[in-house]
């Protein structure tokens, strides 16, 4: 059970104030007047390592002993990247359990950060069992979610949003683990005003969903979907954190996420992974459901990494323009 409080976060946003980037905030009219709602997009894939990532693996690096021998993890790309860099800024080794289908873009993100990679099955056990054997071997864990550590400053990109945008009535991030959720989740409870926190999910990976509304965790989880960040198990921390703050979960399918990394493309002239544009997704079909319930409602939305593999689709429009 996590023992994160609102406060905590503060601490742990001034213990990597010196290695997180500020990111800034995009506004477009045209997503606006599409939606009928304020839209403020916090471009985490701007963020070193080009994703939230980062604010966590700094934090939980920062806090490790002077004694560590190194750290190690398992991770589908983005928390093994940054991970790898924080260890390495401290002059620490670091090994990276990675599914085999993880993105070839990502694994040689890791290594680019100086991490060492280990392939496993892609399967929640695999990863997990992965890691256990380099803790036996004395190596420090860094989860990828299921760690206050971790939540802890994931956290302090919602602290960022929130000062930058200070009239916020909603803020929409998008849920595999939960890191980022949970955090964003205590991040909000800080603020004297209430502000509604809202998770997004890929259809194909709902298990958060499933778990809110059970109400307990679910450990049966086959992810499907193109959001290859979102495919872990939701922690048990991170689900304790959302149930503890009655976060909502919007699940949407991979025409919508797709569709949403296009409109990041088309109007903020952003590139961003398909897990970084869930929010967006989530976003656009809740208004298209109840558009007066949003009319005018402002709105965070956490762009939570833009590490895309952009090779097949510039194969594909070569293609379309050879079919032409």
């Amino acid at each position: 059970m996590s023992q994160l409080e609102p406060d905590d976060l503060v601490a742990a946003r001034k213990k990597i104030a010196e290695k997180i980037v500020t990111t800034p905030v995009m506004r477009s009219d045209a997503i606006d007047g599409l939606l009928g709602c304020r839209v403020a997009f916090k471009c985490e894939q701007l963020q070193v390592t080009g994703s939230f990532k980062f604010r966590g693996a700094s934090h939980a690096v920062s806090l490790l002993e002077d004694s560590c021998q190194g750290v190690a993890t398992h991770s589908s790309g983005n928390h093994g990247a940054a991970l790898a860099r924080a260890a390495r800024e401290r002059g620490l080794p670091a090994h990276v359990v990675m599914p085999e289908s993880a993105v070839k873009l990502k694994v040689d993100a890791v290594r680019r950060n100086g991490g060492t990679v280990h392939f496993c099955a892609p399967t929640q056990e695999a990863r997990e069992a992965g890691l256990q054997a380099w803790v036996e071997q004395g190596f420090e864990a860094i989860p990828p979610y299921d760690d206050d550590r971790i939540i802890a400053g994931q956290g302090s990109c919602a602290l960022e949003l929130i000062e930058q945008v200070s009239d916020l009535d909603v803020i929409i991030a998008p849920v595999g683990g939960g890191g980022l959720l949970a955090g964003t989740a205590l991040a909000a409870a800080r603020h004297p005003h209430k502000i509604e926190v809202i998770g997004a999910e890929p259809s194909g990976a709902d298990d958060t969903a499933r778990s809110l509304a059970a109400g307990y965790r679910v450990t049966e989880h086959q992810p499907t979907t193109v959001a290859d960040g979102l495919r872990a198990l939701v922690g048990e921390r991170n689900l304790a954190l959302m149930q503890r703050f009655r976060v909502k979960i919007i699940t949407v399918d991979e025409n919508q996420i797709l569709r949403a990394m296009g409109q990041a493309w088309t109007h903020l002239k952003q590139v961003v992974e398909p897990s970084g544009a869930v929010a967006l997704a989530a976003l656009a079909l809740a208004v298209e459901a109840d558009p007066d319930g949003w009319a005018g409602r402002r709105v965070g939305l956490i762009l939570s990494g833009g590490n895309l593999d952009i090779d097949p689709l510039i194969d594909t429009y070569r293609s379309a323009m050879t079919d032409r």
